[in-house]
């Protein structure tokens, strides 16, 4: 898929279809932009009447709780990323109530001072009977929304480990996209020296002065969505991301889930533990653990036990037949030393 050009598929929530339209546009992983899935929100109808009147409806359901906010000073101009600030990032976090946390965006807002958000807050502990007045038809019941508040900013490129299906709410929003074959061409961060939980892009957004020269391969497959109150974006896992909030006060609900996992056990762990096993081993060794990995995990050529009967597959069989918690059950004995 290297150098293939990014496709955005264009759908609206009648196209689509509900829960298992969404899931059979998902096998494809690729980023649709769904348009006036939630248009007719209440929360979206009162971002229509402005930013005090939106505002005021999410404060219908604060509980009083307290949250961090990342606030940062108007030269920075909403673009939170690392620099010489506290713990080496150029924003400043505070816990305080959601309530100040609002009070001081839309001062923000007003007079133009600074720059602050509210991220990943889940609605059933902040804002309770929040989902309920606005559902997502696409997704099951049990997937819970999560709330992004704020001010005009740009949020550094970065990517998922879950399904996400962003949908906005008050403000507009740019997303811009990358594959995530792109990875090379980004210059990624550490992953355990973050923003905000997820390794960045540290070209991404950044001033174009030769020092990340692979960009240039990724910035020509880059994708540009506009979304506007009432839309969504379904981005798949792996998918790098940059997201600006173009108006001064912005709100974005969205939803994380995997739509494939086949149980408890994330593909992220998996990797983290292949670093630890497999990352600083000889180059030829790790080549040989590449093909036992397309062998078994990938299957470029289909099942690996195809050329016997599936009553002879074991633990090589289905999943759900039993074989996820057989397989799980043997790599917790090895990792325990048994």
């Amino acid at each position: 898929m290297a150098g293939a050009a990014v496709l955005i598929v264009e759908r609206t929530a009648t196209e689509i279809g509900g829960v298992e339209g969404l899931r059979q546009l998902a096998e494809t992983c690729r980023p649709i932009a769904i348009r006036g899935v939630c248009s007719d929100w209440p929360a979206v109808l009162a971002g229509s009447q402005g930013e005090d009147a939106v505002l005021s409806y999410v404060e219908r359901f604060d509980t009083g709780s307290s949250a961090e906010y990342f606030a940062g000073a108007p030269s920075l101009s909403g673009r939170y990323h690392y620099g010489d600030g506290p713990g080496g990032f150029n924003f400043a976090r505070e816990t305080i109530s959601v309530r100040q946390a609002i009070a001081r965006i839309a001062a923000n807002a007003r007079d133009q001072g600074g720059t602050g958000y509210l991220g990943s807050l889940p609605t059933d502990r902040h804002f309770p009977g929040f989902a309920e007045d606005n559902p997502c038809v696409l997704l099951p019941r049990d997937v819970q929304p999560r709330m992004w508040l704020g001010n005009a900013s740009t949020v550094a490129c970065h990517y998922d480990t879950y399904d996400n299906l962003a949908c906005v709410v008050a403000g507009r929003r740019r997303f811009t996209l990358y594959p995530p074959d792109a990875i090379g061409d980004l210059y990624v961060g550490p992953i355990d020296h973050t923003l905000s939980g997820q390794p960045i892009s540290l070209a991404a957004g950044a001033v174009d002065d030769g020092q990340y020269p692979r960009f240039a391969a990724a910035r020509g497959r880059a994708v540009v969505v506009d979304l506007a109150p009432g839309d969504a974006l379904y981005l798949p896992k792996l998918w790098w991301h940059q997201v600006e909030a173009l108006d001064p006060v912005n709100i974005l609900v969205n939803y994380w889930w995997d739509g494939f996992s086949a149980g408890p056990d994330a593909p992220h762990t998996a990797m983290l533990l292949a670093m630890i096993a497999i990352a600083e081993r000889p180059a030829a060794e790790r080549e040989a653990w590449r093909v036992y990995f397309n062998h078994y995990v990938f299957r470029p050529d289909g099942h690996p036990l195809a050329h016997m009967p599936d009553a002879q597959h074991g633990v090589l069989g289905p999943l759900d037949q039993g074989n996820y918690g057989r397989i799980r059950a043997l790599v917790m004995r090895l990792l325990r030393g048994q």
